[in-house]
């Protein structure tokens, strides 16, 4: 028995068969399946001669219709996807970098029956600092839609579990770059520290790292700055700061 008849026979299961009933002239859950496993053998990057990196977070597109239909049994269908997807990358020697996402979305350009998958590759990402601090923070780093606290005097970023910040990406070494941060003192007369300052250095990384598109070894970095390591984006945030003017009471 192929990969997608055992996954309609689990869906039946998990459901009781109501889905099929509901998406008989629309979206088939089959259909959906092939096209996700569909975007793992075409997006699948070699890493070794028996591994290869594939995506983890995938958005399928239907029509408001669909989407509404879908939504009581989105979950348990989710669910045996991610399965499914499991299952076929077993199969094929593929390596996801972190936990499988899969999201349903409308599209308003899609028609009853009609949906498009997105996906990509994102790697699980885990603070492993102990440090305990009591400054401000000033400047985050944003990983695949989290925010992870920049201080003084700075982190390590690396697949390893000795990483401040640890990213489980094949492309990223066990410590690949460090992120440096400094605080000029208050100009003379004032209270208010000045400007943060940022760096990020290679440590010897196998990849390298790339900063706004190009490969450096070192660089200062502004508000906005896109690190990239392996397959990984780490992007600087500079955070505003609100002084509070406390009166007499």
């Amino acid at each position: 028995m192929g990969g997608l008849q055992r996954f309609e026979q689990r869906l039946e299961q998990a459901i009781s068969g109501v889905f099929a009933r509901t998406f008989r002239s629309a979206v088939q859950p089959v259909e959906v399946a092939a096209a996700l496993q569909r975007e793992l053998d075409n997006k699948a990057q070699v890493l070794s001669r028996q591994r290869r990196l594939v995506p983890n977070s995938f958005v399928v597109e239907l029509s408001e219709g669909d989407l509404e239909r879908l939504a009581p049994y989105d979950s348990a269908l989710a669910s045996e996807l991610a399965s499914q997807l499991t299952e076929h990358a077993e199969l094929q020697s593929y390596v996801f970098p972190g936990p499988i996402r899969i999201v349903f979305e409308s599209a308003d350009d899609l028609g009853t029956g009609r949906f498009r998958v997105r996906s990509q590759a994102e790697a699980e990402v885990t603070g492993q600092s102990q440090r305990l601090s009591s400054q401000r923070t000033r400047a985050v780093l944003e990983v695949n839609g989290t925010q992870h606290p920049l201080q003084a005097p700075g982190l390590v970023v690396g697949r390893g579990s000795e990483a401040d910040l640890r990213i489980n990406d094949p492309g990223v070494s066990r410590r690949h770059a460090e992120f440096l941060i400094t605080t000029p003192p208050p100009p003379p007369g004032t209270t208010a520290p000045g400007p943060v300052h940022v760096e990020v250095h290679d440590m010897g990384s196998t990849n390298g790292i790339r900063v706004d598109g190009q490969k450096v070894a070192r660089a200062a970095l502004h508000d906005g700055s896109r690190v990239q390591i392996g397959h990984t984006s780490l992007v600087l945030r500079l955070l505003q700061e609100t002084n509070q003017v406390v009166g007499d009471v």
